[in-house]
């Protein structure tokens, strides 16, 4: 029997992150045009791009899953967040949907922040400049506490860093780290949810 309210839930949700996160692919678009930026000029769809993402990602959702269990009260308040806000959304989401979610926060921000904000600010500061101040964005971007605003620059340090691995830039990298990691967030976040869910009854 399908629940009504839940189908509802999740259609309104896959929107309005639709919505949202392809407003950030026109931003980009347009800012790369102003800028005279091609926001894809590093996107090298190769199998050495999509090995290195995945295996990049391990380190990265490792540190999430740490994060996620620490008793730190800052760490718990962030935990208690996701599970507040994303978990009744994530809820109603299939593991389709949150792969789908995945890719297109992957896809939109990578394209936003290490497509156009990181280039644009290297071209008048340096590469040191446009790592550190695109990530300083994009933890403005992220801001729910300080802490979380925190722990999402540090990891788009990561990711800004792992699109130049060995030397030669790749935007598939972070694209694909940041595609699985969410992912996988997005998975963990749910199955905690259920559980407590299914505990309080």
């Amino acid at each position: 029997m399908f629940d009504s309210q839940k189908l509802l839930k999740r259609g309104d949700f896959l929107k309005v992150a639709t919505v949202f996160q392809g407003g950030l692919v026109v931003a980009a678009y347009v800012l790369a045009w102003l800028a005279d930026i091609d926001p894809l000029a590093h996107l090298v769809m190769d199998f050495r791009g999509l090995l290195i993402g995945l295996c990049a990602t391990v380190p990265l959702f490792l540190a999430f899953q740490v994060c996620y269990w620490l008793p730190l009260p800052e760490l718990r308040r962030i935990r208690h967040f996701l599970l507040e806000k994303m978990g009744p959304l994530l809820d109603a989401c299939s593991l389709r949907d949150m792969t789908y979610l995945g890719l297109l926060a992957g896809v939109t921000e990578e394209i936003l922040f290490r497509g156009v904000l990181q280039p644009l600010i290297e071209s008048s500061w340096g590469w040191e400049a446009g790592l550190i101040f695109s990530n300083l964005l994009f933890a403005v971007a992220h801001w729910i506490t300080p802490v979380y605003a925190l722990l999402a620059g540090l990891t788009g340090l990561y990711l800004g860093l792992a699109m130049d691995f060995g030397g030669e830039r790749n935007l598939l990298i972070p694209i694909v780290i940041h595609a699985v990691y969410d992912m996988l967030a997005f998975v963990k976040v749910v199955r905690t949810y259920r559980e407590g869910h299914s505990a309080a009854f």
